[in-house]
């Protein structure tokens, strides 16, 4: 049986193929204003190997020369951010536990080949609010330790459709991608990995 770290949630299958199917749609018109780009690592300026845009209010970026951080504008076209769709909101209010609204969505695309290392979302500055991730199409190996990086950690497949919650004390766990089994799902013509997660940015005044 698996046992997870306290405060993180998994919750298989809970979107339908039809709701998956209109969030990929609404996603679509997210990257049609807010491109997908390449980010980088601080200091070394390494490119990920995911590509990544957002949505919301506010989006998380990072480059070698300012590092990890939330914006309210594309790094590269400088254009706003498109709103978060209103079913990603209806998402959020169904599982989050929290009673404000997101500020941002974050959009991480990972080909056969990407990985996302052990780490923490503490970027923000309301850590009160969970952060909800969504899995849409071809399946990953997910790996989620504990608050402090070198403490035992759990690995799971998440399936298209999946939700994970991490909050509460589960909050500031750190958690990666180790793998994407290609050819998993047909939801994305073209194969390969959506994966969205909602974030409270700042705290509520």
């Amino acid at each position: 049986m698996l046992v997870l770290p306290k405060g993180v949630r998994h919750m298989p299958g809970y979107l339908s193929h039809a709701a998956q199917k209109e969030i990929v749609e609404a996603i679509r018109n997210v990257v049609r204003a807010a491109p997908l780009y390449t980010p980088a690592m601080p200091k070394s300026g390494k490119e990920m190997s995911v590509r990544m845009t957002n949505c919301g209010s506010l989006g998380w970026v990072t480059d070698k020369e300012r590092g990890y951080r939330y914006q309210s504008t594309h790094p590269v076209n400088g254009e706003p951010w498109p709103p978060i769709p209103d079913l990603l909101l209806s998402l959020w209010r169904e599982v989050s536990g929290y009673p404000h609204p997101p500020e941002a969505c974050l959009v991480n695309f990972y080909s056969e080949m990407a990985r996302m290392g052990l780490h923490q979302d503490r970027d923000e500055a309301d850590l009160q609010a969970p952060v909800v991730s969504i899995s849409l199409g071809d399946a990953c190996l997910f790996r989620v330790g504990q608050t402090f990086r070198d403490g035992p950690t759990v690995s799971f497949r998440l399936e298209s459709g999946d939700v994970v919650v991490l909050g509460g004390a589960g909050r500031l766990c750190f958690h990666g991608v180790d793998r994407i089994y290609p050819a998993t799902s047909v939801l994305l013509p073209k194969g390969g990995r959506i994966n969205l997660t909602l974030r409270r940015v700042t705290s509520p005044s």
